[in-house]
């Protein structure tokens, strides 16, 4: 019997003395299960488990059954109204109460203001256009808290394709629960849309104020930290 020594192996395990018997069958080395425990605990580490900080953001879901969103204006004739169909999401980055934004999606089709009539000028090319428009939506681009759980949330605001940055002042309820509400005010010129028609036999203002209501759950992460 003889004995050969071999270089270090590609594998980054150093080379070991190597018994030949008569038939020159060669051992080669075999990393030790430490190695495999030790490697499989990283990829665990870092590749299976979140990370902290997508932990601990606040989650929430808005549930349009439980909410309104409600508008109005002046004129000669009473013209008020809901929509029925829409979607709303309140989405964080952080645990900073002013990272959340606001995103609103209303059909606007599903208007409703109890006459007919109303409904189908409204939905009509002189102010919402539905057909061609079938969307309004606000989203909002920054958050100021103004008061203990008061908001100014400014935000582009969509409506027959024109889209122009609008303000929607809100109070929040349920700070530090897991459920709540937000009730906000915006109030826009129609014409700036160009919703510049009449109602037959009715004379319309042209400030136009929204009403939202919306009830929110907290399904997840920390409740957001508002300024003091």
């Amino acid at each position: 019997m003889r004995e050969s020594k071999h270089s270090m192996l590609a594998s980054g395990f150093p080379g070991r003395k190597n018994w030949s018997c008569g038939n020159n069958d060669l051992k080669r080395p075999k990393p030790r299960a430490s190695d495999f425990l030790a490697t499989a605990l990283c990829l665990l580490a870092f590749g299976t488990f979140p990370s902290a900080s997508r932990a601990q953001v606040p989650v929430y879901e808005v549930t349009p059954v439980e909410s309104t969103i409600r508008f109005g204006v002046e004129s000669s004739v009473p013209i008020k109204g809901t929509f029925s169909k829409w979607n709303a999401s309140i989405k964080l980055s952080s645990v900073d109460v002013t990272s959340a934004v606001l995103d609103v999606e209303i059909e606007a089709d599903s208007v409703n203001t109890g006459s007919g009539m109303k409904n189908g000028k409204l939905r009509s090319k002189d102010f919402f256009d539905v057909k061609d428009f079938p969307k309004i939506s606000f989203k909002s681009t920054k958050v100021v808290q103004t008061g203990l759980n008061t908001f100014d949330l400014d935000g582009d605001f969509t409506v027959r394709g024109v889209t122009k940055r609008e303000r929607l002042t809100l109070t929040a309820s349920g700070k530090g629960t897991t459920s709540g509400s937000i009730d906000g005010t915006m109030a826009f010129d129609r014409k700036d849309y160009g919703m510049t028609s009449n109602i037959p036999l009715i004379k319309i203002a042209n400030r136009v104020e929204v009403n939202v209501n919306l009830k929110w759950k907290r399904v997840g992460g920390p409740p957001p930290v508002f300024e003091q």
